[in-house]
């Protein structure tokens, strides 16, 4: 059985997702195959907001498992300079937070078994307030989402109300997390969880190996949930690599530098190439 089968077994009759957690049942059919999950990170509204669904939609068929939509902000402290650019390059179309909840309607009115994973900063989820965001986004059908400057010490109140609406909160941890904070992340985290493996943002290019498998190591002590690695996944290569370690490879900066090359004709088309490359890759495991 596929993937996608294996999800649709989830789904009910007219397509709609009853109360059930797609990130979840996408780990645990990974698990069953053998396989670790890709999982590629864009920014909505990159390279223009007609793209995003499309781009959405080109990952899935070229092997992605859980989709990560970054919502553009002006002032994204984690990332480097290529996503950077790409949330400047949305906000020159005015791709606001509700525009990318638009985006993941549009996206659940073809595609019900992919999970999808917003990422991105405190302010607009602060303008909207916890209740309304929460109840928007599982509305759209997001499964997840990650706020990168939400400390778990001050989320319990933000992990409550995604609970109560069906909604997994995802952690970063880095190498220089203590282990406080990872006890705690250990208690609040759903779906999945985010390892930094640089020190630095995105978009970096100095992975140590060996450093993430002490850490994961370390992290599977106090962390039952499946542990994605990101930053610093340029090739096959590494990618493979990491997935001998991880149980999902996180890639953004990569595929955005491939949207910022490729003209709006070869855009589609180049970043399936590149993600298909990295399935390749990571299967090949």
């Amino acid at each position: 059985m596929s993937l996608i089968d294996y999800l649709k077994n989830f789904l009910s009759g007219d397509g709609e997702a009853k109360n059930i957690d797609r990130i979840a049942g996408t780990f645990e059919a990974l698990k069953k195959q053998h396989r670790k999950a890709l999982i590629p990170f864009i920014t909505a509204g990159d390279p223009n907001p007609g793209m995003t669904v499309r781009l959405m939609d080109q990952l899935v068929m070229s092997g992605a498992d859980i989709l990560e939509l970054g919502v553009p902000f002006s002032d994204p402290m984690a990332d480097g300079p290529t996503i950077q650019r790409s949330s400047e390059r949305a906000l020159k179309h005015h791709v606001s937070l509700e525009n990318v909840l638009d985006m993941v309607r549009e996206f659940r009115t073809h595609n019900t078994s992919t999970p999808v994973v917003l990422m991105g900063y405190a302010n607009p989820v602060e303008a909207l307030g916890y209740e309304t965001f929460a109840a928007k986004a599982k509305a759209c059908g997001v499964d997840g989402i990650l706020v990168v400057d939400y400390p778990p010490e001050e989320s319990e109140e933000w992990v409550a109300c995604l609970q109560q609406h069906g909604i997994n909160a995802i952690f970063l941890l880095s190498p220089t997390t203590p282990q406080a904070r990872i006890d705690q992340v250990a208690k609040m985290a759903r779906g999945y969880v985010y390892y930094v493996s640089l020190k630095g943002v995105t978009g970096a290019s100095h992975l140590n190996l060996q450093n993430v498998s002490e850490m994961l190591t370390q992290l599977r002590q106090a962390i039952s949930l499946p542990i994605g690695v990101g930053f610093g996944i340029r090739d096959g290569e590494t990618a493979r690599a990491v997935a001998e370690l991880a149980d999902a490879v996180v890639v953004g900066s990569r595929i955005i530098e491939e949207i910022e090359k490729s003209s709006e004709t070869e855009v589609l088309n180049n970043v399936g190439n590149l993600l298909i490359t990295l399935r390749k890759a990571i299967d090949e495991k």
